[in-house]
């Protein structure tokens, strides 16, 4: 009976986790305005997103590619900062591991709205101007922890001695660093790539408080700017269905990767 109950509440909170999602996809085939309002199955809607983004020039093109430009950067230099900065705190021992341990968990715990509020206070501190280069630093402040969060385990796995081995048989540092040690961290930093892409992407609260009033909008203040006009745009929809399919793809690839290096690894 347990078991049966088990499953039933994983079954239901399945069902209340990804619904919502269904019925976007849903109303992305269908050229109403209203969502839930079905008028026939319809590709317009993908043809209007696609047409606007061939023809240049709509606020949701623009919102589009500075939300990937934006997560993209933010992403690439968060996993380059969080690598470093995993390897600083795994080589340390004691207190001083802990500490910086905890230090790095307090910015995943604080919620979305302190970490913005603070970071527009520090820019305004020290008199920065707002905008594109607020945002991405600040997506680089709130990304980095959870990139040393991926990178921390993979660190522990590896034979310390290779590292030593590769000075001893005369590499410099730099060449251990990057041909003995790098490798065998691709796993854990493409795993934080991804997180810190996809943390980027769903950010609104942090690039709301740092974009400053230059017009600056990104997909997550561009529906929050169309919420507050009384509705959501229509090709939304069929942008939110193919996000959510890109995101699914690319856990897949992920997992499917991790299953056959563990495999792999089983085997030797």
């Amino acid at each position: 009976m347990k078991r049966f109950l088990a499953r039933i509440y994983v079954w239901v909170l399945l069902v209340l986790l990804y619904a919502p999602v269904v019925f976007i996809a849903v109303c992305s085939f269908t050229e109403s305005r209203v969502m839930g309002n079905w008028t026939g199955f319809s590709f317009k809607l993908y043809g209007n997103l696609f047409g606007g983004v061939m023809q240049g020039g709509s606020a949701l093109l623009s919102a589009i590619e500075n939300t990937l430009v934006i997560a993209l950067l933010a992403a690439l230099f968060s996993m380059l900062l969080g690598t470093l900065a995993a390897i600083g705190i795994h080589n340390l021992r004691g207190r001083k591991r802990n500490t910086m341990q905890l230090l790095n968990n307090i910015p995943i715990v604080n919620p979305d709205v302190i970490t913005g509020v603070s970071l527009f206070l520090l820019f305004v501190f020290l008199k920065v101007s707002q905008g594109y280069v607020t945002v991405v630093l600040a997506h680089i402040t709130f990304c980095t922890p959870f990139v040393v969060l991926n990178v921390m385990p993979r660190l522990t796995q590896i034979n310390p001695n290779t590292y030593e081995a590769a000075l001893d048989l005369g590499a410099t540092p730099a060449q251990a660093f990057a041909k003995v040690l790098v490798p065998q961290l691709v796993p854990g930093m493409v795993s934080g790539f991804i997180l810190a892409f996809t943390m980027s992407l769903d950010d609104f609260a942090v690039t709301f408080f740092t974009r400053g009033t230059i017009g600056l909008d990104t997909l997550s203040t561009y529906i929050y700017t169309d919420a507050r006009k009384g509705g959501l745009t229509p090709e939304l929809r069929p942008l939110m269905t193919l996000i959510f399919l890109l995101m699914l793809v690319l856990l897949v690839i992920v997992n499917v990767r991790a299953n056959r290096r563990n495999k792999i690894e089983v085997e030797k």
